[in-house]
């Protein structure tokens, strides 16, 4: 499973998207595993995080990346800066 991630996308884009109608996550620099129940979209308006899928290579995530996780990845978390996102599971 792969996460994709669209660095610096357009505003259009974005307002596309509705990204600022969506929640906003934060959490502190810290290491956890994670599993998605559902597919979740994202862009990171702070920090820095690597993110290992189980089956895969470390993907680093950091400010301006908007971001898809597949349904059923299971992963682990490393943020190196507090991470701030607006986020939708869909």
């Amino acid at each position: 499973m792969l996460i994709e991630v669209i660095s610096n996308p357009s505003k259009s884009f974005l307002d596309e998207m509705g990204v600022t109608s969506w929640s906003i996550w934060e959490k502190e620099a810290s290491q956890f595993p994670w599993t998605y129940d559902m597919k979740e979209v994202c862009y990171i308006l702070e920090g820095e995080v690597w993110v290992t899928p189980r089956d895969g290579e470390a993907v680093k995530i950091q400010a301006g990346d908007f971001v898809t996780f597949p349904k059923g990845m299971s992963c682990d978390w490393n943020i190196i800066q507090d991470i701030r996102k607006h986020y939708q599971f869909i």
